[in-house]
């Protein structure tokens, strides 16, 4: 997710990819409450921690907002990102930016309006699917461990998936899947933001 912004709801404004194709393209954002893009300081690290990862993976952005981050990993080479997006006006405007910047030589997208619970709800069990998830639901719910469970529960991660995490408060290793890992972690001002990875049984 991202800045909430708070001038007048509906008004218009812009997040720049940072990085590989669409490096410099803009994505217009439509104000709304507890929406806020990941700093760019903060993507820039994050996508120095995966730009190892990132070659035709098939990633999920369950709290999408304007959804920067599935189009910052489609820029750099991803090759499939799903977005979940709760607010019906913010899924419009960003179905409108992916069909505006996004094309097939960038992999493939979809956008889907729906709660992030709902949608893992209704998901197949045990296909194993997406290498790379962004989870950064609005800070103020708070609801970091209960959807990482229900995430790990959903069995659409794939063995060793990546799992990146963003919180304004720093987050329990406890109260996370006990067998996700912390690789990284970082704080950025009141930011704090980690890359797990999901080590299935049977996986060192």
């Amino acid at each position: 997710m991202e800045m909430r912004l708070s001038n007048s709801p509906g008004s218009r404004r812009s997040v720049r990819i940072i990085g590989g194709e669409l490096r410099s393209r803009l994505i217009e954002i439509i104000d709304s409450e507890g929406l806020r893009p990941t700093p760019d300081r903060v993507r820039e690290t994050l996508f120095n921690w995966l730009q190892h990862d990132l070659a035709g993976v098939r990633c999920l952005d369950l709290y999408a907002g304007t959804g920067v981050l599935g189009m910052e990993a489609l820029s750099r080479g991803a090759g499939h990102v799903d977005l979940v997006e709760s607010n019906r006006q913010v899924a419009s405007v960003l179905r409108d930016n992916v069909a505006k910047l996004i094309n097939n030589n960038l992999g493939s997208s979809n956008v889907y309006n729906a709660r992030a619970e709902d949608w893992l709800a209704q998901q197949t069990a045990g296909t194993g699917k997406y290498d790379l998830v962004f989870l950064d639901p609005p800070y103020e719910a708070q609801c970091l461990p209960a959807i990482s469970k229900q995430l790990d529960a959903s069995r659409l991660l794939t063995p060793e998936a990546l799992i990146y995490l963003e919180n304004d408060q720093p987050i329990s290793m406890q109260s996370l899947p006990s067998h996700w890992q912390c690789l990284k972690d970082k704080k950025a001002g009141q930011i704090y933001y980690y890359l797990m990875q999901n080590k299935a049984p049977g996986i060192k």
